[in-house]
C-alpha cells in the first residue's frame, strides 16, 4: 500500500530540519543545487549529478537507490512543469543536501499540484513513481514554495544502504 506523502509542515519530526524553502536559503549544510530544464534529457542529468555528488560525499552505496528515486522525481517534475498554466514557468531544480548523517534529495517544479500516490499498477507503463520513491527512500514528502510550485523530497541514510 502506498502511503500519503508527508508534508514537512505536518511532520514535526522532520519539520525542524527538512524544509526545502529554508534549505534553499541556508548555508548550514553541504549542498549541491542544479537547475534543470523541463525536458526528458534532464532525467539523465539529474542521475549523473546525484551519483557524482554522493560519490564526492563518500556515499557511493546510496548511488543506485538515489539515482532511481531522482529519476522518478524529475520525470514527474518534467511532466507537471509542462502542463498549463505552468508551461511557461518551466524551471526545475534538483537539490542534494547532506545534513549530519542524512542526505535529502529534493526536486522543485513550478506546479502547485500535490503529489498523490496511487496503488501501483505493475502492468501499466506509469503510476509507479511515488511507490518507487517510497520503497527506496527512508521517508519522503513535499513542501509548497513561497514563490509558487512545490518541492518533493526523499530522505536517505547512508548506513541503511549498506545493509
Amino acid at each position: 500500500m502506498v502511503e500519503q506523502p508527508t508534508s514537512t509542515a505536518d511532520c514535526p519530526r522532520q519539520h525542524h530540519w527538512i524544509k526545502f524553502p529554508d534549505l534553499l536559503r541556508s548555508s548550514c549544510c553541504e549542498t549541491t543545487t542544479t537547475p534543470l530544464s523541463p525536458q526528458a534529457d534532464s532525467v539523465k542529468t539529474a542521475r549523473d549529478v546525484t551519483r557524482a555528488t554522493l560519490n564526492d560525499w563518500g556515499y557511493d552505496a546510496l548511488g543506485d537507490d538515489a539515482a532511481l528515486v531522482v529519476s522518478e522525481l524529475v520525470t514527474n517534475a518534467v511532466r507537471y512543469a509542462l502542463r498549463p498554466p505552468q508551461a511557461s514557468a518551466g524551471q526545475i531544480t534538483l537539490m542534494l543536501v547532506r545534513v549530519s548523517r542524512h542526505v535529502v534529495l529534493a526536486v522543485a517544479d513550478p506546479s502547485d499540484q500535490v503529489p498523490v500516490p496511487k496503488e501501483p499498477d505493475f502492468i501499466s507503463e506509469n503510476g509507479r513513481g511515488l511507490y518507487i520513491v517510497e520503497t527506496y527512500s527512508r521517508d519522503w514528502g513535499w513542501d509548497h514554495l513561497e514563490s509558487g510550485g512545490k518541492a518533493v523530497w526523499a530522505l536517505f541514510t547512508p548506513e541503511e544502504a549498506a545493509r
